[in-house]
């Protein structure tokens, strides 16, 4: 499908006046998938890095609420979502996808409390990988399965050390892994059901309502301060509505395998970030299992 037509496949699911959301569709389909894919890794990483100097002002949950809370009000705001005429089934999809979305971001918060940015995303790269992996028969991908295994065991504690990753950040990780393999499915699911940006932003409202029982009992008053509830908009932003909505757009015009590399430089990328913004130095050790995972996603999202 070409640009043209599919801008106008999009205006044409505007009904009596594209809305907004529909207008963003456009916008975005003058750009490759891949670009949008890159485009939406990059802005996650610094939307992190910037979640993370918000540390020493409020608690993660409280962080999580600030995030996803705004990103679902820029979101309903210019998406208008409308649940008319959907199934019940439908709707059902939509909820999962926002259940895994707010314990995703409350798992990986805990742990990015515990780790360095690079790390946090290594270990929860699991989950894609797992995915990409799951129900295959053929021994080749075995090799995929140990290479990431190897990049486990090469980030483990074993030896303790104050610089070594904690044993609860990397089951926070690891959980948040578990949720993300939820999200791509659901994504997807969703992206298929639901027009525009709607899916997205009913599963940020659904999302939020997870994430704000913690997160308003551990950030209190704190989290009406107007520096934290600007930062919050900005890490909603940038690691959130933009994010999400570019992934969404990238998953209905490329295939899912092609999707699947690309956003297995996500951890390469985090680790940067972490050392660019947040100055996170890592061992070496710590670079060569973010390399085996990276490696590992690659290998089983091509031969999958």
């Amino acid at each position: 499908m070409t640009v043209r037509s599919l801008s106008a496949a999009i205006r044409s699911t505007g009904g009596d006046g594209a809305p907004p959301g529909d207008r963003l569709r456009a916008a975005a389909g003058a750009v490759p998938p891949s670009g949008l894919v890159i485009l939406g890794i990059l802005s996650v990483q610094l939307g992190a890095g910037l979640a993370k100097n918000l540390f020493t002002q409020l608690p993660p949950s409280a962080v999580v609420v600030l995030r996803i809370a705004t990103g679902a009000l820029i979101l309903a705001a210019v998406a208008r979502p409308r649940l008319r005429g959907y199934s019940r089934r439908d709707l059902a999809v939509v909820a999962g996808y926002g259940l895994t979305l707010g314990l995703m971001n409350l798992s990986f918060y805990e742990a990015l409390a515990r780790m360095p940015l690079g790390l946090c995303v290594t270990v929860e790269f699991l989950g894609p990988l797992a995915v990409a992996v799951a129900g295959s028969r053929r021994r080749r991908d075995l090799l995929w399965v140990v290479l990431a295994g190897a990049g486990v065991v090469l980030l483990a504690p074993w030896g303790g050390g104050g610089s070594a990753p904690s044993w609860a950040g990397l089951a926070f990780a690891a959980f948040a892994g578990a949720c993300w393999a939820g999200y791509i499915l659901l994504a997807s699911a969703a992206g298929e059901r639901f027009s525009g940006t709607s899916s997205l932003s009913v599963a940020m409202i659904v999302a939020a309502l997870v994430a704000a029982p913690a997160g308003v009992a551990a950030g209190g008053a704190a989290l009406l301060a107007p520096g934290a509830l600007l930062i919050g908009a900005g890490v909603g932003l940038l690691s959130s509505v933009i994010p999400y909505s570019l992934e969404l757009e990238a998953l209905r015009r490329m295939p899912k395998r092609v999707f699947g590399i690309l956003m297995s430089l996500e951890p390469a990328a985090a680790a940067l970030v972490g050392l660019l913004v947040l100055g996170e130095v890592l061992r070496m050790r710590e670079w060569a299992a973010i390399g085996c995972v990276v490696a590992a996603s690659v290998g089983a999202t091509r031969t999958s």
